[in-house]
């Protein structure tokens, strides 16, 4: 055992004496490597109980999670663990139930590393991948076809080592995912994968254990039909926690990094990310960029590229407020396919939305969709307005005028500012962003400049008499919208629907000022045609 390690375990059983306060240790951003994490004293949420519990209960698994959830890290501690690293697990729960007498060879690949677009790409790097394994085991495979070669590696490493091979595959989808713009691309690629995924299966009398993860869930019959004994585990309860962390997990491996910072701020920032367990966790890139940098930022969602998925809203004419009503099945939010892809899917799987509630009908569960936190809300909604409005002149003047205009109560102000910026829209705008009615595109750009300065919105909010458009919920009062398309000469029928339906009555009773707010937008003219504002009483 390095001195290196062995410190580090040194100082785990120190701190683990009740009464010992803990020091601060290295942030493992970017590192995904198990044996790095503990040999170089970085913070580590131990996920081994989840593992063993896995290993307890079956053979082959799969796992679906946004983007910079852990997978990778939860990958290669199940190697350390199935090759016998026995040092690097002292002090976490899997240490002793597992018997380090016994080791397995394991059979790694990754796909993370490539760029699938074109045509050949993943059959050269698949190649590649083998020839590495080959030569770090000192085995030979030998097969006509790719996935024909792939079994031949599987039966030389059962029987070079003696034992049958853990097969872990990281971003499994991801040949996919990168083709998506390319969709002749991503079908041949989604079928090559479906031949190599067929072979675990066939070589089941070899294999120990499988484990694939990645961020969709493609279904079983598109990639997986020679695969179908896979357990998914993305929505089982027991594993919820299995990448992420909890707050617990903060507050017991993170307590050092928490002073100075407001815990409520981190809860709304970054909290919320739910796969139907107990509690919900955060995204683990956030939090040790919190750490690090002190500051409250998109720090998850700067890393990524929304483009295809803010492409497809537009395409299919889904108005920005109603992604936070979302509803949704198991199997509509497993239906991920390169020819067949749900909106609801692609939000859910990406980490935009995530599960908020759950109701059964008829024996069928139904999940209710929403916002993770404060950072994707705001974060989605800002790219969704760079793509609403043409004009990046008027967004950036609308950032440093919208809270203040609310602040003060400037409802003339507030007017004037929509019309300014509905009127940098083009006549054609509307029509190139497929938000086939009036009332639906101008909603969503009112909708979004709210959301992406990160105003407390309630999108078609729930009454006895009916649901209003939009509640704000700003400075210690309540806003509630209502939009309305209407013809030349027609006014007045959005504040009166708020009127009649006692869209505010709710609000009334908490004994806050409760504005109403009806905006009309003209067919004709393409611009706001009444804007009429009223005091509840």
């Amino acid at each position: 055992m390095s001195n290196s390690l062995q410190s580090v375990l040194d100082y785990d059983a120190v701190m683990s004496v009740p009464g010992n306060s803990a020091a601060k240790r290295r942030l493992p951003i970017g590192i995904q490597t198990f044996r790095l994490i503990r040999e170089e004293g970085c913070y580590y949420v131990d996920k081994t109980a989840h593992i063993q519990r896995l290993v307890d209960a079956g053979r082959h698994y799969f796992l679906s999670r946004p983007r910079r959830f852990g997978k990778s890290l939860l990958l290669d501690t199940i190697k350390e663990l199935f090759e016998g690293s026995e040092e690097l697990f002292r002090g976490l729960a899997v240490h002793d139930q597992w018997d380090w007498g016994v080791r397995h060879p394991v059979l790694r690949l990754d796909f993370g590393a490539g760029h699938f677009d074109t045509p050949g790409q993943l059959e050269a790097l698949f190649g590649d991948k083998l020839d590495a394994v080959e030569r770090s085991a000192g085995v030979a495979a030998a097969g006509a076809t790719a996935a024909g070669r792939f079994a031949a590696l599987i039966e030389a490493l059962r029987g070079s080592a003696g034992r049958r091979v853990v097969i872990l595959i990281d971003e499994y989808d991801k040949p996919i995912l990168d083709a998506l713009e390319a969709p002749e691309v991503a079908r041949a690629n989604r079928d090559f994968l479906r031949g190599i995924y067929s072979v675990i299966k066939d070589c089941d009398a070899h294999v120990k254990f499988t484990f694939l993860t990645g961020v969709s869930r493609f279904s079983k019959v598109s990639l997986f039909s020679g695969l179908n004994n896979l357990t998914d585990i993305t929505l089982d309860p027991a594993y919820s926690a299995i990448c992420g962390y909890t707050e617990q997990d903060l507050d017991e491996v993170f307590a050092p990094e928490l002073p100075g910072l407001d815990r409520g701020e981190v809860r709304r920032w970054y909290n919320g990310y739910s796969w139907l367990g107990a509690e919900k966790v955060y995204n683990p890139f956030d939090i040790l960029l919190l750490f690090r940098q002190r500051k409250f930022k998109a720090h998850w969602f700067e890393t990524g590229s929304p483009k295809f998925l803010i492409d497809t809203l537009l395409r299919r004419g889904v108005p920005t407020p109603d992604l936070e009503g979302m509803v949704g099945t198991e199997a509509l939010l497993s239906a991920f396919d390169v020819d067949e892809m749900s909106v609801e899917a692609l939000l859910f799987q990406t980490g935009y939305l995530t599960i908020t509630g759950e109701d059964a009908e008829n024996g069928l569960a139904q999940y209710q969709l929403g916002y993770p936190n404060r950072e994707v809300r705001q974060s989605l909604n800002e790219r969704l307005l760079v793509a609403l409005l043409p004009d990046a002149s008027r967004r950036l003047a609308q950032k440093t005028s919208l809270r203040r205009l609310l602040a003060d109560n400037d409802f003339a102000g507030l007017e004037a500012f929509f019309r300014s910026l509905f009127a940098g829209v083009p006549h054609q705008w509307h029509v190139n962003n497929n938000i086939q009615d009036y009332e639906g595109y101008y909603a969503s750009v009112v909708y979004s400049c709210f959301a992406a300065h990160g105003f407390d919105l309630i999108p078609e909010d729930s009454s006895s008499a009916g649901r209003a458009d939009m509640v704000v919920r700003f400075d210690g009062g309540v806003y509630v919208f209502e939009f309305k398309s209407v013809g030349k000469g027609a006014s007045g029928t959005a504040l009166a629907q708020i009127k009649e339906k006692g869209y505010a009555d709710k609000y009334l009773r908490l004994g806050r000022p409760v504005h109403l707010v009806g905006v009309e937008f003209s067919r004709e003219d393409r611009n706001i045609a009444a804007f009429e504002v009223a005091r509840a009483a």
